[in-house]
């Protein structure tokens, strides 16, 4: 049967509505403005009403009468004054349009006087970065005109710079990076310390724009994210930078928060990650998020270099296959994890020479997380062990064609034990908790275009997933909820997304001898 074409309203009728609601919306804005003399006077009117009702009722009831008699004179005198209803009618018009009037007092123009101020103390700590003796009409002079240079600004309800456009000469050489960072260094020093800007350099048209951004959201709770298998919620950044969001649960409401995604697999580019920062900055919180979120849909494999039990909750549940914080161990399963990538490639190899799919047990992701290998490296070193991190390499270089992902959290103060395979391999990044402009830089592998701020909340850093842009990061709660200093609800949360425990071999053998027995026991009986 022929299929018939859609309507004419159905097919344009998209088209169509937008414009008539551009008309609706035209007509409406042109009979406000020609109806406000009539709203204003009406408005007028009911204020006199409201007044005139609340004079009668403040009236004592024995005047009331008097008052009657007089306003009825006044009406009496009005009617036979010639020309008296029409001046009455107009007197009552101007009254009601003076009543009707907007009240609202007009937004004062221009800086106040301590505004003021700061805007030229702030030109003139700029002038010895953007002046030169040879300009004959300098933009920015002592004693100058602060308005030329600065065409934009808004200020906070504290007095302190929000938003600020500046003007700078076409000689001034923002296309080196330690000139640029001077200009940041003195403005957020001048602007205000322990906020966060954000700095646009438009170079075309030698003009910086500078932003506060407001703090990223702390009270996050670990939750199933909407993703697709083989995306991992990293942590929630601005919505300037990302246009995705995700729904989250928040107590009993639901918002959208933008994320930042990092996705593994067979077509990842970046298929490891490395997660650098100080004690006690958010790295096991990141990786135990990265371990839940992994669970959903592959097995993991952790070894904990800190020996701190952070990871002591999954031991023992379904689709972890170990949970290491000795040197034997941990040797162990990295060596492990090492021939089961070789396994999976040999298979998956095989299989494509033979023209078929690759095999289940390939497809599955398997993922590595490994937190403090340089606590692994000084044991190794003392007891004449090979350094953990050798066993790595094969899953770095060829984890991604065997869907092994390899995730690696160590501390600066350890930085220097990273091995060349780490460094090389992870090109999704991660530093969280304080840090310098030159950390971040030797980490991510470009600068971010925010200020650092030396007082951060855990969990709070940067992102940089291969070479793209520098992302602010807050990494969701999922505090270890055997800690007694855990708040109650972020252990709810994480307890909620655990996996069930599995049931070791013989348990199950036990298990199952105990039902034979109590089935003979109920035939005898």
């Amino acid at each position: 049967m022929a299929r018939r074409p859609l309507p004419r309203i159905l097919s344009n009728g998209t088209a169509q509505i937008a414009r008539s609601r551009e008309l609706a919306r035209t007509a409406a804005d042109s009979a406000t403005d020609v109806l406000h003399p009539v709203i204003t006077i009406t408005k007028g009117l009911r204020r006199l009403a409201s007044a005139g009702r609340r004079r009668w009722a403040e009236t004592p009831k024995d005047k009331r009468g008097p008052l009657l008699f007089l306003v009825a004179s006044v009406i009496l005198v009005v009617a036979l004054v010639p020309y008296g209803p029409l001046l009455a009618a107009i007197t009552l018009m101007a009254a009601a349009a003076w009543q009707g009037r907007d009240r609202t007092p007009p937004a004062p123009e221009g800086p106040d006087e301590s505004q003021t101020q700061r805007l030229q103390s702030l030109y003139e700590a700029l002038v010895p970065y953007f002046s030169a003796a040879e300009d004959p009409v300098p933009l920015f002079a002592h004693g100058g005109d602060w308005e030329k240079a600065f065409p934009a600004y808004e200020f906070d309800g504290a007095g302190r710079i929000s938003h600020l456009v500046v003007r700078y000469p076409a000689y001034f050489t923002d296309g080196e990076a330690d000139s640029r960072a001077r200009i940041e260094q003195l403005l957020t020093a001048k602007s205000g310390r322990g906020r966060e800007y954000h700095f646009a350099w438009d170079e075309e048209g030698n003009q910086l724009t500078i932003g506060v951004l407001a703090p990223l959201p702390t009270d996050i709770a670990a939750q199933r994210f909407v993703t697709a298998p083989g995306e991992t919620v990293l942590g929630f950044t601005d919505p300037t930078q990302v246009h995705r969001t995700l729904p989250l649960t928040h107590g009993e409401e639901q918002r959208d928060v933008p994320p930042v995604v990092w996705r593994t697999g067979i077509r990842s580019t970046e298929p490891n990650l490395l997660v650098m920062g100080q004690p006690g900055s958010g790295t096991s919180t990141l990786l135990r998020s990265i371990a839940l979120q992994a669970l959903q849909y592959g097995d993991v494999l952790i070894v904990e270099g800190g020996g701190t039990g952070e990871y002591a909750c999954l031991t023992g549940r379904d689709g972890v296959l170990a949970v290491e914080c000795g040197l034997a161990g941990a040797l162990a399963s990295l060596e492990w994890a090492a021939h089961e990538t070789e396994r999976r490639l040999i298979a998956a190899n095989r299989a494509r020479q033979s023209g078929h799919p690759a095999p289940d047990d390939t497809r599955r992701p398997l993922w590595i997380i490994l937190d403090r290998p340089s606590a692994f490296a000084h044991v190794a070193t003392a007891d004449g062990h090979k350094d953990p991190q050798s066993l790595l390499q094969v899953p770095l270089r060829h984890g991604r064609a065997a869907n092994v992902t390899v995730v690696v959290a160590e501390q600066f103060d350890g930085a220097d034990t990273l091995s060349d395979a780490v460094r090389q391999q992870t090109r999704a990044r991660v530093v969280l908790g304080p840090a310098t402009a030159a950390q971040l830089e030797a980490v991510l592998g470009a600068p971010p275009h925010t200020t650092p701020i030396a007082q951060v909340p855990p969990g709070r850093g940067y992102a940089r997933l291969g070479s793209g842009p520098v992302h602010r990061l807050q990494v969701p709660a999922t505090p270890d909820p055997y800690d007694d200093a855990t708040n109650d609800a972020h252990r709810q949360a994480v307890l909620a997304l655990l996996p069930p425990r599995t049931t070791p071999a013989d348990a199950e053998e036990t298990v199952a001898t105990e039902a034979v027995v109590e089935a003979a026991v109920a035939e005898t009986s």
